[in-house]
């Protein structure tokens, strides 16, 4: 069973379906209400509500869909620490209609002259302007897929157990931990298109515009807790020579846990983590579940360079194949990292490796 868009034209009862329904993954999410009858839910006049549809057959109650959707956002949440933190800064760009787009296009911009300070203003001052190059940026769908067969959904409801969420579990957290490598840069950099219509999506540590620095590695002899705040404030130093004057969030690997809750100095009342805390500028230290060995990422949280783009939040959609004996699950999301910089390349990202 193919399913798929070309030149506008569906191909295939899913994306029919998605084509049919100005791609609204609602239409993908029917539910068996009390009365028999099949529903989906739809936003009217910013209120939720259940809509009856004829030309679709469910075959989930609605309290199915509820057990699976919360085991899937609970699987997902726990590895979207980077990402949860862009939400919370509100370093977020939502595109209403994300699976309909295969491209978020957006400009940078160059610097201008300086001011010129005269006693009557009548100095001709350089008329220049900016100049802008366009940026091309990837909405791929990150998705993992599951199946119950029929048999199973029909012995879960006879025998009033609930349906068995593993398989979902599983499938949200893989989609979470994508987003979430993606926006680290644990995976290879995403590249679609061609010529002028080529774009590629980066993370913080494989961007290309990114400073590095080296730092002392943890594991030395000499290394005591005044060793990393001399890299953290060297790392800080690179972005303000890149005029990023912060705010940061400092991410480190696990490895660096052991060693930033030892306590700074000896006999003292302070950890290294605390102390480097009280840096000014870096808002926190978080460990990220997938950076590596020793590293050491300063991100400014601005959305001059960094922020989330997303087409579509975590959601899971069914459809039935194999005359209606298996029952097909998608989850899916379009979260993507849009890293930024200016035309001179600088931006606010600076990683440490030892």
């Amino acid at each position: 069973m193919n399913d798929f868009l070309l030149n506008g034209v569906a191909n295939g009862s899913v994306a029919e379906k998605l084509m049919a329904s100005n791609f609204d993954t609602a239409a993908l999410r029917p539910y068996l209400g009390d009365d028999g009858r099949t529903y989906i839910d739809r936003i009217v006049n910013n209120e939720a509500q259940s809509v009856p549809v004829q030309n679709a057959v469910a075959t989930l109650r609605y309290d199915d869909w509820k057990l699976m959707d919360d085991a899937i956002i609970k699987a997902a949440l726990p590895r979207l620490k980077a990402i949860a933190d862009l939400r919370a800064a509100g370093l977020t760009f939502t595109i209403p209609n994300g699976i309909g787009t295969t491209v978020l296009q957006s400009e940078n911009l160059s610097d201008i002259n300086d001011a010129d300070i005269s006693m009557d203003g009548l100095r001709e001052n350089a008329n220049d302007r900016p100049q802008f190059n366009l940026v091309n940026l990837p909405l791929p769908i990150i998705h993992k897929d599951f199946h119950f067969s029929a048999r199973q959904i029909a012995t879960s409801r006879s025998g009033g157990s609930p349906l068995d969420t593993t398989m979902a579990e599983l499938a949200g957290r893989k989609v979470a931990e994508a987003a979430e490598k993606l926006l680290i840069g644990r995976t290879d950099a995403y590249a679609y298109g061609t010529g002028n219509s080529a774009g590629t999506i980066y993370g913080y540590t494989n961007y290309t515009n990114a400073l590095t620095r080296s730092i002392t590695s943890p594991a030395s002899s000499a290394w005591v807790g005044a060793t990393l705040l001399t890299d953290v404030l060297a790392m800080r130093q690179q972005s303000v020579a890149n005029f990023y004057y912060g705010p940061w969030m400092m991410y480190v690997a696990p490895n660096w846990d052991q060693y930033l809750d030892k306590d700074f100095k000896a006999q003292g009342d302070k950890t290294v983590r605390e102390r480097i805390k009280m840096v000014d500028g870096i808002q926190d230290i978080r460990t990220l579940d997938y950076l590596q060995n020793y590293d050491i990422i300063l991100v400014q949280m601005t959305s001059d360079v960094i922020r989330l783009v997303i087409g579509m939040d975590i959601v899971t959609v069914q459809w039935d194949s194999k005359g209606g004996l298996q029952q097909n699950f998608k989850v899916m999301a379009i979260m993507v990292p849009q890293l930024r910089s200016d035309q001179n390349s600088n931006t606010g990202i600076v990683v440490g490796t030892v």
